[in-house]
């Protein structure tokens, strides 16, 4: 996991260079990693997929590298609902993962947050 303002800035320029997106220092999603169901369990692994998981939250550099990962929590739960629980959620609303501070996008006046992207299971949050 990066542990400072540069190596985050390292991704977001890395991810400006191969994907044409400023500003961005991750992007995030859920894996189902199949199971066979806990005795006793009921349907507390069973996901929307049809089988018994526990979910893989990773966030990834701009070349696939996972930095930051969560695993674990049943595969009942949503992608958003595992992030929200996550220690990764927790420490970037706690400020403690040294995100840098706001920088105008390239050709632009205005500060813009960094951000993590994901796709629609994620909601838009500011941190």
């Amino acid at each position: 996991m990066p542990n400072s303002q540069q190596e985050w800035e390292k991704i977001a320029d890395n991810f400006n260079a191969k994907w044409q997106f400023p500003n961005c220092i991750g992007a995030v999603d859920g894996k189902h990693v199949a199971l066979k169901a806990p005795a006793n369990s009921g349907s507390m692994y069973f996901n929307y997929k049809q089988f018994h998981s526990i979910v893989l939250m990773a966030v990834v550099d701009a070349c696939y590298k996972i930095i930051m990962f969560d695993v674990g929590v049943n595969g009942r739960h949503s992608d958003a609902g595992v992030f929200a629980s996550s220690h990764m959620s927790s420490a970037l609303e706690d400020n403690t993962l040294h995100i840098p501070p706001d920088k105008p996008l390239p050709g632009r006046d205005v500060n813009t947050p960094y951000v993590i992207v994901g796709d629609e299971a994620f909601p838009l949050n500011a941190m």
